[in-house]
């Protein structure tokens, strides 16, 4: 039942970021719903192998390239959903640092106390 949760209010997350940036689109709540699982599927499998491939990156920055690995995923998980599109690198780098932020609180509100 927790990742059901996490599921809708990472789609909330993701259409908050669409109603404060102009470079992303969601035409519906199918989409929403499906970026946020697609979100979820990238973040678990894909962005692993890029921090691992990418650490030394991130460690010559000093941890900045995590926002643009952030971007990336962002925007390979608009490609895996039609009706959720990211028109620039900036919107999906806004993106991923508004969804990250809004997924973040809303998470901390909605989960359980232990």
């Amino acid at each position: 039942m927790n990742w059901l949760l996490t599921f809708l209010l990472n789609a909330l997350a993701v259409v908050l970021a669409d109603r404060l940036l102009a470079n992303i689109h969601i035409s519906g709540i199918v989409p929403a719903l499906m970026a946020g699982a697609a979100l979820g599927i990238v973040n678990t499998f894909l962005r692993p192998i890029l921090m691992l491939l990418t650490f030394p990156l991130t460690l010559f920055s000093l941890g900045l390239f995590i926002f643009i690995i952030n971007a990336i995923t962002f925007t390979i998980a608009s490609w895996l959903v039609p009706g959720f599109d990211v028109l620039s690198f900036g919107g999906a780098f806004w993106g991923a640092l508004i969804t990250g932020i809004i997924s973040w609180l809303l998470n901390l509100l909605f989960q359980e106390r232990k």
